[in-house]
């Protein structure tokens, strides 16, 4: 009941307008069908609106295309439940906002789900966004990576993602290949906190791994690499630029590791 009303407090100015302009054509009977007609336009109205918030479309995208991604090869498997369920955990969000996530995760999965239905719009409002375009596919990536290796089906669903977000094969490979340094980054950093004899040489290339520069690099092509790197993964930047705020935690776990990389390498170099 008080969803209800609350639902009718919400569209009441349009069920106001339309009722006046009933009344004025068609007296009592015009004044009812009028109201019901404004309140039903007005509700349609507010929801397109709610579809194209920035906002909103990228969280919306960003879950039921992992769940596409998830259900791709027929088969949710734990790893890419689990993924989920970190990222959710890591973004920290609400029961309500949970719930939301889910629901879209879910509505990936079902069978007829088109994906290009919330990439065409995403595109459209990413166009001018790069560092935001990179953030959506990244989580992408990493949710068809959860289950340690990416199928044909999984492939098929990426290459509409980047084809619709205009990434060329050869930036594709290069994120592709940064990831996995990440992944790798992230395993020998715990191991070194474990186990401080841990092999440093394996840490520091994937620590170059992480930049995407070669250890052959001098030291302002790495320096350059690194703030190129902090500037697209801002969260102050992403989230100016449409990044729900909600999702920002994932930005500023983005550039903590960023950060952690260029500090062993710079620590290696003694650069300053």
């Amino acid at each position: 009941m008080d969803s209800l009303l609350g639902q009718l407090k919400q569209y009441r100015g349009g069920a106001i307008v339309g009722g006046l302009i009933g009344l004025l054509s068609g007296g009592p009977m015009g004044l009812l069908l009028g109201g019901a007609v404004g309140f039903l336009l007005q509700r349609g109205l507010s929801k397109k609106l709610q579809a194209y918030n920035p906002q909103q479309l990228f969280f919306r995208a960003t879950f039921t295309v992992m769940g596409k991604i998830a259900k791709a090869d027929g088969r949710v498997s734990e790893q890419e439940i689990r993924f989920a369920r970190e990222v959710m955990q890591r973004m920290g969000l609400g029961d309500a906002r949970r719930r939301e996530a889910i629901d879209f995760f879910s509505e990936g999965k079902e069978e007829h789900f088109d994906v290009a239905e919330v990439l065409r719009p995403l595109a459209l409002m990413l166009r001018n966004r790069s560092a935001v375009k990179l953030m959506f596919v990244e989580i992408q990536l990493q949710a068809a990576m959860a289950d340690g290796e990416i199928s044909a089906a999984e492939q098929a669903v990426l290459q509409q993602v980047f084809t619709q977000l205009q990434f060329t094969q050869q930036e594709v490979e290069l994120l592709m290949s940064r990831m996995r340094a990440e992944e790798a980054f992230r395993q020998h950093s715990w191991q070194g906190h474990a186990n401080p004899g841990a092999d440093s040489a394996s840490l520091l290339k994937d620590a170059y791994g992480v930049l995407g520069v070669s250890p052959d690099a001098s030291d302002a092509e790495v320096k350059k690499t690194w703030r190129k790197l902090m500037s697209q993964h801002h969260p102050d930047k992403l989230m100016s630029k449409g990044v729900p705020e909600d999702m920002i935690q994932l930005a500023k776990e983005k550039t903590q590791e960023i950060q952690a990389a260029y500090d062993r390498i710079k620590a290696s170099r003694n650069m300053r």
